[in-house]
């Protein structure tokens, strides 16, 4: 079921929205906020798939209630004044209900986020299926002054960029030299297991010891001791780790 929170500065607003949902069994409304402030907490504790999100508001305007979340969820603007339509957009909203509107007007913006989310199951379902028809391979060979040697992936516990190339740190403290950068390491590795959290670094969750989290982002140690700073622009994949 998909969750709603409605921030409206007047009652009869956010009461109007609950109105129109009710003939939606597929949301449920988890919560309310009268101002930007409520707005920022309601929506942090919440998690919410969907926000009806007013503008101008006291503490906070709505574009600045999204500067201040860490995940920012599906958006439409209510609101009554329409010059802040095309920065609406901008900022990725599904829709922009201009007050006064009516319900035909409302279930045409229902009807985009029902569509927008069977966009995301198809694509989210194809990816899986692809993910299971790539065959990863088990061991890979590591050039080593004239020699090549075979290193089993399990036993890679991170993946750190040494300029074009990489190291691979392993299980039994060696730090083998791949030819290949991070990126393509990457691509070869079974997404499953290795988890890209910085664009310098991939690491094995399986040899993940702990995460500890700074602000909006994380350190990982790993089993052997090793730490690994998570980037903003990845610490949402750790996030997929968390239950």
């Amino acid at each position: 079921m998909n969750t709603i929170v409605i921030v409206d500065d007047e009652q009869a607003g956010r009461q109007l929205i609950k109105e129109y949902l009710s003939g939606y069994d597929e949301f449920q409304i988890v919560g309310e906020a009268e101002n930007g402030i409520e707005a920022v907490q309601r929506i942090t504790e919440l998690s919410p798939d969907l926000v009806f999100l007013d503008i101008q508001m006291p503490g906070f305007t709505g574009f600045e209630v999204l500067s201040k979340l860490e995940e920012i969820p599906q958006i439409i603007f209510s609101t009554a004044y329409d010059e802040y339509a095309l920065k609406a957009f901008e900022v990725h909203a599904l829709d922009f209900l201009l007050k006064p509107y009516t319900k035909e007007r409302f279930d045409k913006a229902m009807q985009r986020i029902l569509i927008s989310q069977d966009q995301n199951n198809m694509l989210k379902l194809v990816d899986s299926l692809m993910a299971k028809k790539q065959n990863y391979q088990t061991h890979i060979l590591i050039k080593k002054r004239s020699k090549l040697i075979t290193v089993a992936v399990e036993d890679i516990i991170w993946i750190e960029a040494f300029g074009d190339y990489a190291k691979l740190h392993t299980v039994n403290g060696d730090i083998h030299v791949s030819n290949f950068g991070v990126t393509t390491l990457q691509e070869k590795l079974n997404p499953s297991l290795f988890l890209r959290v910085h664009r310098s670094s991939i690491v094995n969750i399986s040899h993940i010891l702990e995460l500890e989290k700074h602000d909006k982002t994380y350190t990982i140690r790993m089993k052997n001791q090793d730490i690994v700073r998570v980037s903003r622009s990845y610490a949402n994949e750790i996030k997929k780790l968390v239950f």
